[in-house]
């Protein structure tokens, strides 16, 4: 079953009201919450990597008042261990019985505060429920449910005491983006707000996690052509080649591309993905998703550079004017 043209209308007035709410305690950064909230419907995983001030957590707070479901904070430290992430298994004396024990990841919306700040170790328990939505505790596999969003975030200013995320973990967040500072005029509107020291408090819950599960489902619906999926496997296997890429985007890139792409298009009113979509979405889809070449970075090439030059020489398809 493909999306309806009536469908794809309800879609973006329903999403248009959540950015609306969210937008109350976040203000002035609608683009921002598009996207986030997009990658929520898409199932799946956000990374802000802003500097410090810029409302990221705030975000996350506001998300999580939003959707009528359960949300949690892991403020990841140096000393932070994986089982106080996903849970621990403890032996009840009186039932004796083992009794699992769940940890803060189990939860609809999961704040990962300064993610970088965690080992390795514990940056790697989130790599199976980011990729699966499940967790596995001797050898015991437990759901977390739908829907199912965890928002890192990280310091790319301050490096003292942090760890930096592999490729595998940087691969299971489906965008990454940044908040950015406001404008002047949004900055005097946040002054004037400054007695109230917590925002997200005063919203209110719009929609239940099972209504979001039905987005995110009928998202999934939206059509694609052909020639869209060409174009962007085109654009996939031109990173890879890129000389200034040592890694390009991965397979679990490009799927994680028309995902995103589904939801985007119905957050537009669309029922089908346009090439202007694919287009659009590749920098917050895919930027983090390269490793450039040591020689390339210190000439300066960025991973936006690659993106920059891919879309430019690959040739997009006809987009598609009639539903």
């Amino acid at each position: 079953m493909t999306m309806t043209p009536e469908q794809a209308a309800w879609f973006q007035g329903t999403f248009a009201r959540l950015v609306d709410n969210v937008d109350q305690a976040l203000i002035g950064k609608p683009e921002v919450v598009s996207l986030v909230l997009a990658a929520m419907l898409a199932e799946g995983h956000v990374l802000l990597e802003d500097a410090p001030g810029t409302g990221k957590t705030s975000l996350a707070k506001a998300l999580a008042a939003t959707v009528q479901g359960t949300s949690s904070r892991i403020q990841f430290t140096p000393d932070l261990l994986p089982s106080d992430v996903t849970g621990v298994t403890i032996y009840d004396q009186a039932a004796h019985r083992f009794e699992f024990h769940r940890g803060p990841v189990f939860a609809s919306i999961v704040l990962a505060d300064e993610i970088n700040r965690a080992s390795p170790k514990t940056q790697s328990s989130l790599l199976e429920v980011m990729e699966e939505s499940r967790v596995t505790v001797d050898g015991v596999t437990h759901e977390v449910g739908r829907p199912f969003l965890v928002i890192a975030t990280q310091n790319p200013i301050e490096q003292a005491g942090t760890y930096k995320l592999p490729e595998a973990q940087l691969d299971r967040f489906l965008i990454k983006t940044s908040i950015g500072y406001p404008d002047l005029a949004v900055a005097e509107r946040i002054l004037a707000g400054a007695s109230d020291r917590n925002p997200s408090a005063r919203l209110s819950a719009i929609i239940t996690t099972g209504a979001v599960a039905d987005m995110a489902d009928l998202a999934a619906t939206v059509f694609v052509e052909p020639s869209v999926l060409r174009y962007t496997a085109e654009l996939a296997e031109a990173t890879r080649t890129d000389p200034a890429a040592r890694v390009g985007v991965s397979v679990r890139g490009s799927l994680a591309m028309i995902r995103m792409a589904k939801v985007w298009a119905a957050v537009h009113g669309r029922h089908f993905v346009i090439p202007d979509d694919i287009k659009l979405l590749a920098a917050p889809v895919w930027t983090h998703r390269l490793v450039l070449d040591p020689e390339a970075e210190f000439s300066g090439i960025t991973p936006d550079t690659v993106i920059s030059r891919v879309l430019a020489g690959v040739a997009a398809p006809q987009a598609r004017s009639a539903a």
